[in-house]
């Protein structure tokens, strides 16, 4: 069964769309990556999920509560993690876990139990009377999570959760949402990390209000099936960028940290060494050119570019 089902949703301000007829579904205990610029529309969407926001038009069951006609049943439901906001940065580790405690309306003897889970979880145990707000980044996400689930709900939201956070602590924190998910809790996740959203069971990709792509890793890949996708390394990527662009066989670039990916037209040739010859012709030295799988990197940029034409 499907923990969220989402069909046609609509959130419309004056003239403007925000959402625009979106459908899609999350499974049980899945980890559903959602994934999109700023302005795509991604947090209106979750913020009709829990909710907090009614849609202009369409539906959406979350847990099967209809978040239209009972959004307090929804918020009792779900758990919330915010980037901006999830803490209360001026209470102590311990007294941020008894307030949300107090919110979910949890019995003293179930604080405790969720109380000793949540500092165990996030490995806060003699920490309990620092300030949120004191807490090193990972730490103090780790919290936040704890806090959101602390009253067991069966469907948790994150939106951006690891912004800001240093490697290793966004490393450890996916450990957890991994976790979450195998003990059958279903993760909604929003992220400008696409490392990350590697981590999702499926992603759906929106892009201005619409649905752009919706699949598993795999899946959205094969958007490359027939198109081959060359990396160039050179010294100077940007000038080899406009080298590229140039040629008719070449149908988009992009830089990649040091390196360029050339996105070649549907069944052309892949022929390196000549086109390491047209860029020596071109004033452009690649000192390495190869065909590489797509990334996730690469499938957002193609989707989004399609949907925006």
């Amino acid at each position: 069964m499907n923990a969220i089902t989402v069909s046609d949703l609509t959130r419309v301000f004056g003239d403007f769309v925000a959402v625009d007829h979106v459908s899609f579904d999350v499974r049980k205990g899945e980890v559903f990556g959602f994934l999109g610029s700023n302005g795509a529309g991604k947090s209106t969407t979750i913020r009709m999920l829990c909710g907090l926001l009614k849609p202009t038009s369409g539906t959406a069951l979350v847990g099967g509560i209809d978040v239209s006609r009972d959004p307090e049943g929804v918020k009792r439901r779900i758990g919330y993690m915010s980037q901006r906001f999830s803490l209360y940065e001026q209470l102590t580790v311990d007294q941020n876990i008894r307030f949300f405690g107090g919110i979910y309306g949890l019995t003293a003897e179930r604080l405790e139990q969720r109380r000793a889970f949540v500092l165990d979880m996030a490995g806060l145990h003699g920490r309990e009377r620092t300030k949120a707000s004191d807490l090193a980044g990972g730490w103090r996400q780790r919290l936040a999570l704890g806090c959101a689930i602390l009253h067991e709900p069966p469907i948790v939201f994150l939106d951006e959760p690891t912004g800001g956070v240093d490697p290793v602590s966004r490393r450890q924190f996916w450990t957890l949402i991994d976790q979450l998910a195998e003990t059958g809790i279903t993760v909604l996740v929003t992220t400008h990390y696409l490392d990350e959203a590697e981590h999702c069971h499926r992603i759906a990709i929106i892009h201005a209000g619409r649905l752009a792509a919706l699949g598993s890793t795999t899946e959205l890949k094969r958007v490359f099936a027939g198109r081959t996708i060359l990396e160039v390394q050179s010294d100077d990527p940007v000038q080899a960028m406009r080298a590229l662009d140039a040629m008719d066989d070449v149908e988009k670039t992009s830089v990649f940290g040091t390196a360029v990916h050339a996105v070649m037209r549907h069944e052309a040739a892949t022929d390196t060494d000549g086109l390491g010859t047209r860029l020596a012709g071109a004033g452009v030295q690649a000192r390495h050119i190869e065909p590489v799988e797509p990334s996730l990197e690469d499938v957002f940029l193609d989707v989004v570019a399609e949907a925006g034409a």
